[in-house]
């Protein structure tokens, strides 16, 4: 192994993982075609998280580089900056799915497509992970399909949904019919949240986008940093509607080769929790709010020793807890880079 970047003998494995998501009292992912509800399926109202939604998370905290995980994420990873670039071997981890990027700035990333398709590549971080269709019009080389993908996370159960209207008072907003002073401000029903919920949401890392004529120019730093983002995506990234969402496991399992050792189905339906119950219909309740979880869900916490057997080492981690090795010889070690 080269010692001074081990990034150069470390190559991007291909995974499979799936990500337990505890809800309570909480909207995790609101539906516009509902005037924001929960999402849910209509045939038997469990619960849906888009993947979308869930990369908003590790977008937001690659974004905020003032904030306390971009920082520590950073130190450990041996990025830095250089004014407001932050770059490591070459590449960069500026966000292309970004509000701030409209008009002028749009106009600038457009010519770096058709003009400077590699210096786009090694600037945005998420168009390398993630992929990228925003800017495709036009443009024949652009990154299609990324390196990591979400699924859609489903509730074990149907997921109950309460709405409250909320209140404030609006000191700004003068009083009815010319009066003067404050008045209570009202939103009907705008507090709509999953009184509790438990989601499986799974994920893949396709190491054939990273190769190739077609490569998004990913890299294992890139795969690296999204696994130990996985772990403060909600933690961080807390809202008003969403103060209560958590991955208690984030599991993640490496094949023997790209072509893939196991089925991806096996692995995600053995670790998928599964509600207590004595009946059927048990089994289809919603979950509650205040009830500790073991005493409501089986969540399995390791695979059957016949299935573990085709897992790259026979390891099974959980990205809550520890990454995988080569995650860690990517962090540069006593202070050398």
């Amino acid at each position: 192994m080269n010692t001074e970047n081990p990034q150069n003998s470390i190559v991007i494995p291909r995974a499979t993982g799936l990500l337990v998501i505890v809800v309570e009292n909480s909207n995790p992912n609101g539906d516009p075609d509902q005037e924001s509800d929960p999402r849910r399926r209509s045939h038997d109202k469990r619960g849906m998280i888009t993947g979308v939604s869930f990369k908003r998370k590790p977008r937001d905290l690659v974004l905020r580089k003032d904030e306390p995980v971009w920082k520590k994420i950073a130190k450990e990873f041996g990025i830095k900056a250089e004014g407001e670039i932050w770059s490591k071997d070459g590449n960069q981890f500026d966000i292309l799915e970004n509000r701030d990027i409209k008009g002028s700035k749009r106009t600038e990333v457009e010519k770096m497509v058709k003009e400077n398709f590699d210096g786009f590549k090694k600037r945005f971080w998420d168009a390398r992970v993630f992929g990228n269709t925003f800017l495709e019009e036009g443009v024949k080389d652009t990154i299609r399909s990324g390196v990591a993908q979400f699924g859609l996370a489903v509730s074990v159960s149907p997921v109950r949904v309460h709405r409250l209207t909320k209140t404030k008072m609006a000191p700004a907003q003068g009083g009815r019919e010319g009066e003067e002073g404050p008045s209570r401000g009202m939103a009907p029903l705008a507090h709509r949240v999953v009184e509790h919920g438990v989601y499986g949401m799974p994920f893949f890392i396709n190491p054939t986008g990273a190769q190739g004529k077609r490569s998004t120019g990913c890299t294992p730093l890139d795969i690296a940093l999204l696994l130990q983002l996985i772990r403060y995506a909600y933690p961080h990234t807390k809202s008003d509607i969403r103060p209560l969402v958590e991955v208690r496991h984030a599991w993640y399992a490496e094949h023997e080769d790209d072509l893939g050792s196991f089925s991806e189905f096996e692995f995600i339906e053995k670790l998928t929790p599964q509600r207590k119950g004595a009946t059927e219909e048990d089994r289809k309740k919603q979950s509650v709010s205040g009830v500790p979880l073991d005493e409501q869900y089986v969540v399995p916490a390791e695979l059957p020793k016949d299935f573990r057997g085709k897992l790259k080492k026979d390891k099974l981690y959980d990205l809550c807890v520890e990454l995988p090795e080569w995650c860690e010889e990517l962090k540069p070690k006593d202070g050398n880079e």
